[in-house]
């Protein structure tokens, strides 16, 4: 049975073997150079502001081709043919992206690179002959060659491209978010520390001192992300408005984000009154890999594996059926746990389960198709548990609060989510200088449907679609490539220019070992 559930996990990895190199590319792109005009905006000093997205960071980190392929970057290049700019970059030292911090791989002490290098896929097999799946996503190097803090060269600007990966909105204020000394206390952050023009520049007053003729906000992903990407471990700080209290996994106040996000487009704008610009709003987290790729019945069981579980579980559901006087019918029906030959769903942790503990029963269910399982279980189900090893984790062991969102988690990041993308569109249509651009559209489209580009199609499948690199949650450099060419649409549209746009299929997508 454990080797049938992780031949499952590891098969969308293998799906990439067979098709990543079947797509082929058709109608390029036409050339209208004699048409392109800038329209209304002006391109010369061009500032994008954001986190991890508008770095260009991907497979779960930063690094130099990555940032070259980033979205500002992209429109950065097509803008130069309308009489843009220079676009400077803080790139990194290597295409690793790994680093040290002070010669520490490890300043947070969990036995883990708290930075490590970017990951690729491993397509050799697991244990040959008897095993043949891939191995799947590894990272290239498991050396870290950079120190952050003792780069071989310093870094000189100014910058164009303040994307800061972790940054959440109320950090682009902070005065020390650049401060090496806040590395340990964790007001800092290492991928600002490493650009930053002084100690006590914030990432706005940076941006602004550019006095930038157009730019680019698109912040506010992490207000939920960091949240969502750890499980729901963290609180939801509606109608706390002291972000300094927050948690790194919390769930930034929707007040607190508006006044934030409004002070930010005040100050963007009133560096340059001639100034204009485009507000991207924050994806729904169910459109991307990472939490739409392990499914919720990811258990493959013959009859005879059914019948041995279910009679392991003969005591717990007996204690169930007795705590009918304490639960209600329904939930005593959630808590039952059954399986049966064919595909079965995960036991999970959920502490929205009456607490039960004091007559001995777990707050545990199987899983729905309303729960999000992360993308980290798909090597965790099946496996023995890290605590027990004569328990499997997603069976005899169910899967922590961390490995999943439950319904009300969801529910949480969704509401301040939706408070978010409101604000950002009202600040764009309170100022006919600014446009609106929807990504999550995009998101929602590339998830649902795919997106024809003209010469190819990518979608949100795991490793396969092209979409998405392999940490299942920034897009490959084909992908920034689609959503540039959108945000060029939205600049043609809105400010009567005619900026090319390029062909996605010129970018990369994931890479194999």
């Amino acid at each position: 049975m454990k080797n049938q559930i992780i031949r499952v996990a590891s098969c969308v990895v293998f799906a990439f073997i067979i098709s990543a190199c079947s797509r082929d590319f058709d109608n390029p792109v036409g050339d209208n150079s004699a048409r392109y005009s800038k329209g209304s905006a002006d391109f010369s000093k061009f500032v994008s502001i954001g986190d991890s997205l508008t770095a260009g960071y991907a497979d779960g980190a930063l690094y130099q081709s990555g940032q070259k392929s980033s979205y500002p970057a992209i429109l950065a290049q097509q803008f130069a043919t309308v009489g843009g700019g220079a676009f400077v970059q803080p790139l990194m030292e290597d295409n690793l992206g790994g680093f040290l911090i002070g010669g520490v791989s490890d300043p947070d002490g969990d036995g883990k690179p708290d930075f490590p290098n970017r990951l690729v896929l491993n397509a050799a097999p697991k244990n040959p002959p008897d095993d043949l799946d891939p191995t799947g996503p590894e990272p290239i190097d498991d050396t870290l060659k950079i120190d952050i803090l003792n780069p071989s060269a310093p870094l000189t600007g100014p910058f164009n491209n303040f994307g800061v990966p972790g940054a959440k909105s109320f950090h682009l204020l902070s005065d020390s978010y650049g401060d090496p000394a806040g590395l340990t206390l964790k007001t800092a952050n290492p991928y600002y520390v490493r650009f930053a023009p002084t100690v006590t520049t914030s990432m706005i007053a940076a941006a602004a001192a550019q006095a930038p003729s157009f730019f680019i906000l698109w912040i506010g992903n992490n207000d939920v992300l960091s949240y969502a990407t750890k499980g729901g471990i963290g609180t939801d700080q509606k109608g706390n408005l002291d972000p300094a209290t927050y948690g790194a996994n919390d769930i930034t106040d929707p007040d607190v984000f508006t006044n934030t996000y409004n002070g930010l487009v005040a100050t963007l704008t009133g560096a340059n009154a001639d100034a204009k610009g485009v507000l991207i709003n924050i994806p729904d987290i169910s459109t991307i890999p990472y939490f739409k790729t392990v499914p919720y019945n990811a258990l493959p069981l013959d009859q005879a594996t059914a019948d041995a579980l279910n009679a392991s579980y003969v005591d717990y559901n007996a204690g169930v059926a007795a705590a009918l006087a304490t639960v209600a019918p329904d939930e005593a029906t959630k808590r039952t746990i059954s399986f049966s030959a064919g595909q079965n769903a995960v036991v999970i942790s959920d502490e929205d389960l009456t607490d039960l503990t004091g007559v001995g029963l777990p707050s545990i269910r199987q899983a729905t198709a309303e729960d999000l399982l992360i993308l980290t279980t798909s090597t965790k189900i099946g496996k023995p548990n890290a605590d027990d090893s004569s328990k499997v984790d997603g069976i005899s062991a169910p899967l922590s609060d961390g490995d999943v969102l439950i319904p009300s988690e969801i529910q949480a990041i969704e509401t301040a989510r939706q408070a978010f993308n409101a604000a950002i569109k009202a600040a764009a249509e309170a100022n006919d200088n600014l446009l609106f651009f929807d990504v999550a559209a995009v998101m929602s489209e590339l998830s649902t449907s795919g997106i024809d580009y003209g010469t190819g199609f990518i979608d949100a499948t795991y490793a396969t679609g092209g979409g998405f690199s392999l940490d299942g949650v920034h897009p490959t450099a084909r992908g920034y490539a689609v959503v540039a060419n959108r945000i060029i649409d939205v600049i043609n549209s809105g400010f009567n220019a005619n900026i090319p746009p390029v062909d996605p299929g010129a970018y990369t997508t994931i890479f194999v070992k």
